[in-house]
């Protein structure tokens, strides 16, 4: 950014970071390399001569957008190896306003599903509000592709919505439950606030032990948790507090001051539909730092 523009030019930027960051976890999963990217265009900012950039917003959307693609290139051949299942990073307390709404893990889980393509163009228009023909430039595409995309891309999604909007009382009470039973080995409580068809979702990244598949029901998903529990730091030497996961009710757990996991819930219709454990390291870096 040239010298003119000075401070306006930060400050134009900065007014743009929370945006950007949010756009481009949802496009990459990981905050670290949302963080990489925002501060990449940063650096592309600083460049731009004073009366090139008419619309500031468009033109950070447009270059983050294509940063972002540039690395799913890569990222795809990763995940195609990737021991396990693969979860975003998980966004903790704090984090979650300065990105945005629609950060359920269901919502990003669905967004990987897409092509980076139809991804890019759902994001941007539904949850940015950008126009098609600010899209079809950054993108490459005529406004009508663009709108193909977009529309295969809400079909798509439509399924990683949230169901179901629980009460902060209702939260409240089966998130303070299942941390009593996880941590007791309850199993009958654990019984009383899982849902029949609760879904167990796990990432160690093969780096530490998790499941490598999504566990389905009840019977095999209490059986999972008594075994996981097995293999946690003593009880006493376990910290545990509840804390808001990409938006949901969640626990984070940690062990001499090193978070070791967390869990994501899903509440719907009064029980526990889907848990999202996080064991990778390397995701958790970031509340360790």
């Amino acid at each position: 950014m040239s010298d003119s523009l000075g401070r306006d030019g930060d400050t134009l930027f900065e007014a743009r970071r929370g945006a950007m960051t949010g756009l481009a976890y949802r496009m990459l999963g990981s905050r670290a390399d949302a963080e990489d990217v925002v501060q990449d265009a940063w650096i592309r900012w600083r460049g731009v001569e004073a009366g090139e950039v008419t619309n500031p917003a468009g033109f950070l959307n447009k270059v983050v957008t294509r940063l972002c693609l540039d690395r799913l290139k890569s990222a795809r051949a990763r995940r195609e190896v990737y021991v396990g299942e693969w979860l975003p990073e998980p966004v903790v307390d704090e984090d979650h306003g300065a990105l945005g709404e629609d950060l359920s893990v269901a919502f990003l889980l669905a967004l990987e599903r897409l092509t980076p393509l139809e991804r890019a163009a759902f994001l941007l228009h539904d949850v940015f509000d950008a126009p098609f023909a600010d899209i079809a430039k950054t993108l490459g595409r005529t406004e009508a592709a663009c709108r193909q995309l977009a529309a295969r891309a809400r079909e798509h999604v439509k399924a990683g919505k949230p169901r179901y909007r629980p009460s902060a009382e209702e939260e409240q009470r089966l998130t303070r439950a299942f941390l009593a039973a996880t941590m007791s080995g309850d199993e009958s409580l654990l019984r009383g606030i899982l849902a029949q068809d609760v879904i167990m979702h796990a990432d160690g990244g093969g780096v530490v032990s998790a499941t490598l598949n999504p566990v389905f029901g009840l019977e095999k998903a209490v059986r999972l948790m008594m075994g996981i529990k097995k293999k946690w730091p003593a009880p006493d030497d376990t910290v545990a507090r509840l804390a808001r996961i990409n938006g949901a009710p969640g626990i984070v757990l940690s062990h001499d001051g090193v978070v070791f996991q967390t869990m994501g819930l899903e509440i719907v219709d009064g029980r526990i539909a889907a848990v999202y454990t996080m064991r990778n390291p390397d995701k958790l870096a970031r509340l360790n730092s």
